[in-house]
Order: structure tokens, then C-alpha cells, then sequence
């Protein structure tokens, strides 16, 4: 099974309205915003779109309306749990829907052993024969780390064809690269360590910054691919500020606040995350301007 998944994924955060119901036709809006911006593929229900906290049947209809207005771009579902049986099944859905593939993150909570872990992922990809898996190792979210060693023994899976690394353990990273198996992919979590991953060997980029500015993104993921460095230097300082101010609060926070300010959706957030603080919604602005996005009003 060979990956398509490289170049610029996009994880799209999920506008709400300020009742908090799904705001559908600003996560249209959203979607064609990062089509034009030319994003390779979209990334649906991550952790950029606040997937713990959106109902089945609201899945059902992110996942539909992405596949309607990606024009052709590949569209990944997110579909982790901790309950191995609750990612399977939502893996199973994702695949009914057509989508091209699932991200998978790494049970959270329970702390599996390597031999869980391994037990966890032959379990999803057996619930939906053919369909394209990446795992996703974000140890700063589930409280462990999918160690080289053990990505080994998954990649023996054909259905498990890439990795999203977001560790931003640039030896770790490194290791992963140089033992990558023939036919996988390694995709760096972080925009921010986008160009250095590119660097040592990764093939991607999935992408908080490119809700805000896809064509960016994808000019910078591009460059490093080609080894064009200087331009992917530059680009990297240009938007290095604005993914920073991305992370000041817990993601999606900031983002909800920079694609207000850039009129493409509300700026609500499900329990247990509350909206931006002043502070942050001041430093996205003014991080938007520098990198040359248009703000609407005063922040």
C-alpha cells in the first residue's frame, strides 16, 4: 500500500456557532479558504477540530460536507479513542463515508504497552480492510511516546502507511527518517518543526497555521521539500511568529480566535475549552498582520 499523504495537510479546526451547535456553512467556508490556498490534503475531527467534544451524527456531517468541497484533495478522518473498540468502529465509519484515510492517535489514559499498542492498531485497520492508517504520537496530549522501536513493529501492518510525529524531538524524528521502511511516511505535527523534520527526512506536514494561511504553508512545505533552503528559511521566519501564537493557549484556542479576526468563522469553543483570553486574541492579530493576513476591526 503505498501513502499519498505528503506535502500539506491541513487539520481543520470545526466552527461553532454561539450556541454551540455546528456552524456547517463556516466549515464550508473553511474547507474552500484551504482548497484555494492549494493544501495537498484535509484533515477532519483532529485535535485542531475538537473531535471529544463533536456527537457521531455531527461527524457524519463534517465528514460529508469536507468530501463535498475538497475538489479532488484527499480528505483523513481522525479517529482515535482510547477504547480500541471505539476506534475501531469509528475508523469503520470514516471508510463508509469514502474518505481516503484515518488519523489514529495513540490511546490516552490508559498507558498500553508496546504490545497493546501493537494489539490496538492491527485492531483498527482490521476493522476497515484497505483503508489507509497514520498514526498519530502526540505525547504531549496522551501521556506516551510511540517509541522508534515500537513505530517499528507497527509498520510491519501494510494498512499503517504513515506517521504524524509531534514530539518535536528532532533526534527522535531523525531516528524515525532513517529507519523508514520503503513505502511509509514520515509527516511532521508541528509547524514549527515542519522545516527542520523536512530537513532529516519527512515528506509532509499536517497543519494547524494552515487554516489561517494555506498558500504559506504549502509554499514553505514545498520549498523544503525541494530543497530550495534559503526560500524555506525565509518563509519559516515569516510565519514563525504566527504559528508560536498559535500555541499560546491550548490549540484550538487561538486558532477560533485567528479565523475570527479573519471573518471566516466564530471564534465559540466547546466545554472544557473556554475562549481566548484578551492577551491572545491582541498577539493574534498581530501576528495575522506581519505575516500579511488582512484583520477585521481592532484587536
Amino acid at each position: 500500500m503505498t501513502c499519498l499523504f505528503t506535502g500539506l495537510s491541513v487539520a481543520l479546526a470545526t466552527p461553532f456557532h454561539d450556541d454551540l451547535s455546528l456552524d456547517l456553512d463556516a466549515f464550508r467556508r473553511l474547507v474552500r479558504h484551504v482548497v484555494a490556498g492549494g493544501a495537498d490534503a484535509m484533515v477532519v475531527l483532529g485535535t485542531t477540530g475538537e473531535s471529544p467534544t463533536v456527537q457521531d451524527a455531527e461527524r457524519d456531517v463534517l465528514v460529508s460536507a469536507c468530501l463535498e468541497e475538497a475538489r479532488g484533495r484527499a480528505v483523513i478522518v481522525g479517529a482515535g479513542s482510547n477504547d480500541t473498540r471505539r476506534a475501531a468502529a469509528l475508523v469503520r465509519r470514516a471508510q463508509v463515508l469514502g474518505v481516503d484515510g484515518a488519523l489514529v492517535v495513540t490511546p490516552y489514559y490508559n498507558k498500553p504497552t508496546p504490545r497493546g499498542l501493537v494489539q490496538h492498531f492491527s485492531a483498527v485497520a482490521d476493522a476497515a480492510p484497505g483503508l489507509p492508517i497514520i498514526v498519530y504520537n502526540v505525547p504531549g496530549r496522551t501521556g506516551l511516546n510511540l517509541t522508534p522501536a515500537v513505530l517499528a513493529r507497527l509498520w510491519e501492518n501494510p494498512q499503517i502507511v504513515a506517521v504524524k510525529e509531534s514530539t518535536a524531538n528532532l533526534a527522535q524524528i531523525g531516528e524515525i527518517a532513517r529507519t523508514l521502511p520503503e513505502g511509509k511516511t514520515l509527516l511532521s505535527g508541528d509547524d514549527n518543526m515542519a522545516l527542520p523534520s523536512i530537513a532529516v527526512g519527512a515528506s509532509g506536514l499536517v497543519s494547524v497555521l494552515g487554516n489561517l494561511v494555506p498558500a504559506g504553508a504549502k509554499a514553505l512545505v514545498d520549498a523544503a521539500r525541494l530543497g530550495d533552503l534559503q526560500e524555506a528559511r525565509r518563509l519559516h521566519c515569516r510565519f514563525l511568529p504566527l504559528m508560536d501564537a498559535l500555541f499560546m493557549e491550548s490549540n484550538p484556542v487561538p486558532l477560533k480566535a485567528g479565523l475570527q479576526l479573519m471573518g471566516i468563522s466564530g471564534g465559540a469553543l466547546r466545554p472544557p475549552l473556554a475562549s481566548a483570553e484578551p492577551s491572545t486574541v491582541v498577539r493574534m492579530a498581530e501576528t495575522l498582520r506581519m505575516a500579511g493576513v488582512p484583520v477585521q476591526g481592532r484587536a
